[in-house]
């Protein structure tokens, strides 16, 4: 699964896009110092989330949105199409498979 898949799954699990749970995660503090532990609990308790699910939130709220060029275009089940995540919904990705 690629990065952005896991975004989009995560869109499609609570109802809310990456950017409304980053911009919850900051109303409650989280930010780029904070470790994942808090961040994966409350992704639990609040949205339901499983680990690998909130790792990828944890990424977002403490890296923001670059991902290694590693599997950019790499053909592979892990491929994302950028390097840069889109927050704003899987319906308005302009990087979305067709």
């Amino acid at each position: 699964m690629s990065f952005q898949a896991y975004l989009d799954t995560i869109e499609t699990k609570t109802g809310l896009t990456p950017r409304q749970l980053l911009a919850q995660a900051t109303d409650r503090g989280f930010g780029s110092a904070t470790k994942a532990t808090p961040i994966i609990q409350w992704l639990k308790e609040e949205h339901g989330l499983g680990r690998g699910h909130a790792m990828a939130m944890v990424h977002v709220i403490t890296k923001g949105t670059q991902i290694s060029d590693k599997h950019v275009g790499s053909g592979t089940v892990h491929a994302d199409a950028s390097n840069t995540l889109w927050l704003d919904g899987k319906a308005t990705n302009p990087n979305a498979a067709k």
